[in-house]
């Protein structure tokens, strides 16, 4: 009993110090994509008007940031690359993704997509609605514009 009481401490209590030594001024929080007080800003001015995005969480500058990508409808984004891969969920709309040596892909709400970083792809808005995306990067976000 002794020895499972150690062993126990010895790897639980570190764990559990490690968690405690967080920061303590974090805090949880919920955002929605209607919210007023979310701050929408524009898109790299090679992608098409009306496109928007909000950060969610962290400075897009640096590594491990989320926002929301809005593109409106009927609407194409040029072929482009991320530095980054790129994780995204398809909240509304129905957007169309197209990789560069793969098969096209159709997102529609409550769809997950990887995107590798460097591999050039093209995406478009086919609905009348808005596409709203939700993305995440490991890296600073960047879309950089390919031929």
């Amino acid at each position: 009993m002794l020895t499972m009481l150690l062993f126990l401490l010895t790897v639980f209590l570190p764990a559990k110090i490690i968690a405690q030594s967080s920061d303590p001024a974090e805090i949880a929080f919920i955002w929605n994509a209607d919210d007023e007080a979310l701050q929408w800003g524009p898109c790299p001015e090679f992608l098409p008007d009306g496109c928007r995005i909000a950060v969610l969480q962290g400075d897009p500058t640096e590594p491990n940031s989320d926002l929301f990508f809005e593109l409106q409808g009927n609407t194409k984004v040029p072929k482009h690359i991320h530095s980054a891969a790129e994780r995204m969920v398809l909240i509304s709309g129905e957007f169309h993704v197209n990789y560069e040596g793969q098969d096209p892909d159709v997102m529609t709400a409550g769809t997950y997509a990887y995107g590798p970083p460097q591999i050039p792809h093209t995406a478009s808005c086919e609905s009348d609605e808005p596409c709203l995306l939700f993305v995440t990067f490991e890296k600073p976000v960047d879309a950089i514009p390919v031929d």
